[in-house]
């Protein structure tokens, strides 16, 4: 099944909240999860790009509470709603939210110990746009962990999904998990992006729909 492109950025506000709002604590902190187990603790300044709502960081946060993360995302309705989480649960000493845009993002160049990303990539028309801010970012060596969505066989397999996963939600987020899967990648398109980007990373399926991109920086 060929890639379908869905809109790059979340910017309706009710859409927003659906999606702040929406059950996706079991995948999160799967996430979560895997992160603190292959991040090495010497990781101190950490970049997460297409934050969102901010969950995955404020989880993170709680188990790693001396990282300074610093999360980024397009759409300001999202980083005002990260913003409002971050301080309802007390950590904007441990986290900063910030509006920008890949590519090009408002950072100073190498200065992260770490980057790490989820359910983002399959949002940008240009992947490659994605991995080169990455290198742009990252110190040399630093850690890589990226959690994205991957493309069914065909939209039957895709309406299968959503209704195992999603069938209680609201239509409005039915219809963009559908779009996202459309509009993701699969392991071999990942790896042909690593390949051009000169990235030696793990590419490797996690889950029933998800893929796990992760090792060092050179």
């Amino acid at each position: 099944m060929l890639r379908i492109l869905e809109p790059e950025l979340m910017t309706d506000v009710a859409q927003c909240q659906a999606y702040a709002t929406a059950n996706f604590g079991a995948s999160n902190q799967r996430y979560v999860d895997i992160v603190g187990d292959l991040m090495p603790g010497t990781v101190s300044t950490l970049l997460d790009i297409g934050c969102g709502p901010g969950d995955v960081m404020i989880r993170l946060a709680k188990i790693r509470p001396a990282l300074k993360i610093t999360a980024i995302d397009g759409s300001r309705e999202m980083i005002q709603l990260a913003s409002a989480a971050i301080s309802s649960y007390g950590l904007d000493a441990n986290i900063q939210a910030i509006e920008g845009y890949v590519p090009m993002l408002p950072l100073p160049v190498s200065s992260y110990d770490a980057v790490l990303s989820k359910d983002f990539l399959h949002h940008l028309p240009e992947p490659m746009a994605f991995w080169h801010e990455i290198r742009r970012m990252i110190k040399p060596g630093g850690f890589i962990c990226v959690m994205d969505l991957r493309r069914p066989d065909s939209t039957v397999v895709a309406h299968q999904i959503v209704e195992a996963i999603a069938a209680n939600d609201a239509e409005v987020l039915k219809v963009d998990f559908y779009n996202s899967l459309l509009a993701a990648f699969t392991p071999e398109e990942i790896r042909e992006q690593l390949k051009a980007a000169d990235f030696d990373l793990s590419v490797t399926t996690c889950g029933d729909r998800h893929v796990l991109i992760q090792g060092f920086a050179a």
